[in-house]
């Protein structure tokens, strides 16, 4: 059943749990998403980025979306623009049949972030839709749009609840000190948990982990033995996410590890025949691949057994 983002962070925020925000590229990914989800009985948020969308087509998104969440009437699920980079993007999502949008304004100044998002949430709340934005910037690689590490802030909580009092978005997106894609930490990995602790007490709205790929050691090491290079990349720890949700995360971004996993099969079926060129035998344990990792998400981040 697709639902607005905010019915279902509002329950976590409540609650005190975690949602995990799986993006996908294919059938595959979003089959896998569908099926873990039921398996666990788990809330969805199902995320496509603008690259995402150039690549499967908009309407193609939300048509297979609406498929699967027919077929799967009890799971609620918000299907989620991940970092929309315009107001017109937001829009286009949202008459297409997305239930939730971001707009990430980010690597604007504050006053222009404030009114880009402003100016998102009054459209997508006329259509019953979530909307998120985010405050400091994550460095890292971002649907291949690169941010230094010199122009990497992070969130100033008193501009935070500005923020949130005058746009009204209904969940934000902090940056704390994670960063996009695989290679996030160059020591030991640090997050900023008082900043966080501070921005939900002044917001007391549902917050956003962008960057939170784990990198859990069993995929590392598959995605090593088929081949692969993650070239020492450090995600965030399992106890790094779980001490973010006491502290107020409730949406937690994930996208890395699924492709890690899948990718890891993939090639570990090609190097095992070189003549085999069946799509199903590349997909299918790929695909079990990204279910165990979402799974292994859900449980962890509290999401399981809450329908």
């Amino acid at each position: 059943m697709l639902v607005s983002g905010n019915e279902i962070l509002s329950k976590a925020n409540q609650e005190g749990y975690g949602v995990g925000a799986f993006n996908f590229v294919n059938f595959e990914m979003l089959k896998s998403i569908f099926e873990t989800a039921h398996e666990v009985s788990s809330p969805l948020i199902i995320q496509a980025s603008e690259g995402a969308i150039k690549y499967m087509g908009l309407e193609s998104v939300v048509g297979m979306v609406r498929i699967f969440a027919s077929q799967y009437p009890h799971i609620p699920v918000a299907l989620h623009l991940d970092h929309g980079t315009s107001f017109e993007s937001c829009k286009r999502a949202i008459e297409a049949g997305f239930t939730s949008v971001m707009i990430d304004a980010s690597h604007h100044c504050f006053d222009e972030n404030l009114a880009m998002s402003k100016q998102v949430v009054k459209y997508a709340h006329s259509f019953g839709v979530s909307v998120e934005a985010e405050l400091g910037r994550l460095q890292g690689i971002e649907d291949n749009i690169s941010v230094d590490e010199k122009d990497a802030t992070l969130v100033n909580p008193q501009e935070a609840e500005i923020f949130v009092r005058e746009t009204q978005v209904d969940f934000l997106a902090p940056a704390i000190g994670t960063s996009h894609g695989a290679f996030k930490f160059k020591g030991e990995p640090k997050l900023d948990f008082e900043r966080l602790q501070e921005v939900k007490r002044l917001t007391n709205i549902p917050l956003v982990l962008h960057g939170a790929s784990a990198i859990p050691q069993n995929v590392a090491q598959s995605f090593l033995e088929s081949g692969g290079d993650l070239k020492g990349s450090k995600g965030v720890p399992f106890e790094f996410l779980q001490e973010a949700i006491r502290g107020g995360i409730n949406k937690i971004n994930t996208d890395t590890d699924l492709r890690i996993a899948f990718i890891a099969e993939v090639r570990k079926v090609a190097n095992a025949n070189n003549s085999e060129f069946d799509l199903r035998k590349f997909f299918t344990p790929a695909m079990d691949a990204v279910k165990a990792v979402i799974k292994e998400r859900m449980q962890l981040l509290g999401s399981a057994n809450k329908i």
